[in-house]
């Protein structure tokens, strides 16, 4: 009989609709009921791609002597990390205190005013070396709730306050100019493994913010060395078994520090952000075949595999196939030689390495591309087999949940990528996506989290989601030239700057809005992690708009305190900074400004405007229209010179004289470079 989760919009929470657990969403109901009972809270977090989170589940959470047992003796609550963004920074800060790591699936036991008295990951059915069964664990907290009752509770309190002290501490300011930005490059080439590209050992997550800030450090500096390590990395990435070489987008990590065994679910946002350093590569001077080729087909991944039929996009594929990982993608060489013949089997094999002992599990291999096919047309033919053949396997499910934020960065990868590659197809398809996050999760002036199958979900949108999308509306405003794109990003980013900021901390924000729901604290996360935090994402927005308003003051302002107070962490831990150190690229810039006016269909403005975007540095500003376009301030006072199109280019309140053909666009931007 399905519990209460029956009624979720979550896909994570509706896979446990059918367990014998008696879960509860997030309510105050919900604790009112272990307050009423005199019992514990079980918080279980995790998310619908998420590997360990369906191992605990097939384990414990289907089986009914556990979930007697969890039935008797808790209230159990299971939240979705990407519904309630919020709720997971929480608890997650808690069991980092308590066991030095995190992850998920996160398993928390609460009071039931919602204080933490103990934390972890996963816990298997029965003990192993250092973790206890799940049913052992339960046990132990059960035994002293009841008989340490008062214990537990002042401990808990003593760990909430704690971590709300926590959550209050800040960094000494310091500002940003050129030269913390290039330390910060500096910085990440001493961290940088020089033989797989990336940085660190196993597991390797793709540093997609920290690529694209090197690129603009590139551009700005001229120095090659932040390029090559960017270049590097993609290259590497591109050719290992991470990325899906028959279908294109990548896995979330390698398990490896060679890029070779990915962790195999795929998420919109690793995506839509790696979709933006790929194409930003591939429209530098001299880039190779590569980064275009990878752009593009990250770009058809998105399209192909995650579009919804509303326009939006879904959150992920997951990382199992039936309960086993990998299933879907894995090969052996006697699989190839099924599906190709003999010839095309053996050939394909030495090609993408799959060997007979294998790189991943059982002898199985993935797919990997480590040089271009001399035969790229006998490739061609061979990968389309590939992909019938493996789309006649069991697939992975697909999480259809739409995440504002997610979003956001998919259109603003779609936007900016599309206009600067030729690809009117991918802005298209951003503009649906954008129109969908208006039409449906704008509520009351207000941004709602996600939704699913075009039905909002209750959850109010947090930091990140009003940063990434506000962004993503400045870039479709830049590569359509439709001033309502500026106008929704500015209402955004207005209620932002009114629910978000720290009134003590100019330039600081919060992730949960003024009136939101209260937790144990109020989260606030300044490090760029797997995505931008939300006040980086705010933040670049910010620098944006503030050379495409009439009034620029207020957001330049704000921008620059806000890089002013992390400015510590851009220079002693780039690592952790990337989106941080890409909107300090721009601010330095200025950020550059690139009006280019002549009348709708012009052939003159039409040519400018795509040369404009093909060689300008990452992080300018590059709008089209009618001179004195109503809604689009930066067109103001940008006349035709001589009757024909031209491009003013401009930073901060200093322009050149405008450039009426490609050679002096091309004179000065690089100037301005």
């Amino acid at each position: 009989m399905p519990n209460r989760l029956a009624a979720a919009t979550s896909p994570y929470l509706l896979q446990h609709a059918d367990n014998p657990i008696d879960w509860w969403e997030w309510s105050d109901e919900a604790f009112a009921e272990a307050a009423r009972r005199d019992v514990p809270v079980l918080l279980s977090v995790g998310y619908a791609a998420c590997h360990w989170c369906h191992v605990m589940a097939h384990e414990s959470f289907e089986d009914a002597a556990t979930a007697a047992q969890v039935n008797a003796e808790f209230v159990a609550i299971k939240v979705d990390r990407e519904e309630r963004p919020d709720i997971d920074a929480v608890y997650m800060a808690a069991t980092q205190a308590m066991t030095g790591q995190g992850g998920w699936p996160m398993t928390c036991f609460l009071t039931p005013i919602g204080e933490p008295f103990h934390c972890g990951t996963y816990y298997p059915p029965t003990p192993r070396p250092g973790i206890p069964g799940f049913r052992q664990l339960l046990d132990a907290v059960t035994r002293a709730w009841r008989e340490e009752g008062d214990r537990v509770r002042t401990s808990a309190a003593e760990i909430a306050a704690r971590l709300a002290d926590s959550s209050m501490v800040s960094l000494p300011p310091a500002g940003v100019d050129g030269d913390v930005l290039d330390r910060a490059a500096a910085g990440l080439a001493e961290q940088f493994d020089k033989r797989a590209g990336g940085f660190g050992g196993a597991p390797k997550f793709p540093p997609s913010m920290a690529l694209e800030f090197l690129v603009r450090n590139h551009e700005r500096t001229g120095s090659e060395e932040p390029l090559r390590l960017a270049a590097l990395t993609c290259e590497r990435m591109a050719r290992g078994g991470m990325y899906d070489q028959l279908a294109g987008g990548f896995a979330r990590y390698s398990v490896d520090a060679g890029w070779v065994v990915p962790h195999f679910e795929k998420m919109l946002y690793d995506n839509a952000l790696l979709l933006r350093v790929y194409a930003h590569l591939a429209r530098l001077p001299d880039a190779p075949d590569l980064p275009r080729r990878v752009a593009e087909e990250t770009a058809e991944f998105l399209l192909r595999d995650l579009r919804t039929t509303q326009g939006g996009f879904a959150s992920a594929l997951d990382a199992d196939t039936e309960g086993v990982e990998g299933l879907t993608y894995a090969w052996t060489p006697p699989q190839l030689r099924e599906a190709l013949g003999d010839a095309d089997g053996d050939w394909a094999a030495s090609l993408l390495t799959v060997t007979e002992r294998g790189t991943f599990e059982h002898g199985s291999s993935t797919l990997q591309l480590l040089a271009d096919p001399e035969d790229p047309e006998r490739w061609e033919r061979v990968r389309a087999a590939l992909l019938k053949a493996r789309g006649a396997r069991p697939q992975p499910a697909r999480d259809d949940k739409v995440v504002t934020a997610w979003n956001g960065m998919a259109i603003l990868a779609l936007a900016e990528g599309g206009a600067a590659l030729g690809r009117p197809d991918w802005v298209a398809a951003a503009t649906d996506a954008a129109d969908l996050l208006l039409r449906t999760h704008v509520v009351d002036g207000r941004l709602r989290r996600s939704s699913r199958d075009g039905v909002v979900g209750a959850a109010a949108g947090v930091l990140e989601d009003y940063g990434c999308f506000a962004d993503a509306l400045l870039a479709l405003h830049q590569a359509t030239g439709e001033p309502r794109w500026l106008s929704a990003a500015t209402e955004l980013i207005d209620v932002a700057l009114e629910h978000f900021a720290d009134p003590e901390r100019p330039g600081s924000f919060y992730d949960t809005a003024d009136d939101a729901e209260v937790l144990l604290h109020r989260p606030r996360e300044f490090t760029d992690n797997a995505t931008p935090c939300g006040s980086s994402a705010l933040t670049s927005a910010l620098i944006t708009a503030s050379v495409l308003v009439a009034e620029p003051d207020r957001y330049r302002d704000t921008a620059e305190n806000a890089l002013r107070s992390m400015g510590t962490l851009l220079d002693m831990h780039p690592r952790f900074a990337g989106h941080w150190l890409t909107a300090g690229e721009a601010a330095v810039r200025g950020p550059l400004q690139v009006a280019v006016v002549g009348p709708d269909g012009d052939e003159g403005r039409a040519e400018l405007l795509a040369h404009a975007r093909r060689i300008a540095p990452g992080g300018t500003v590059i709008v089209p229209g009618e001179p004195g376009a109503a809604g689009v301030p930066l067109l103001d006072d940008r006349p035709l010179v001589d009757g024909s199109a031209a491009a003013y280019v401009c930073r901060g309140f200093v322009c050149d004289r405008p450039a009426t053909t490609e050679a002096e666009l091309t004179a000065s931007l690089v100037l301005r470079a």
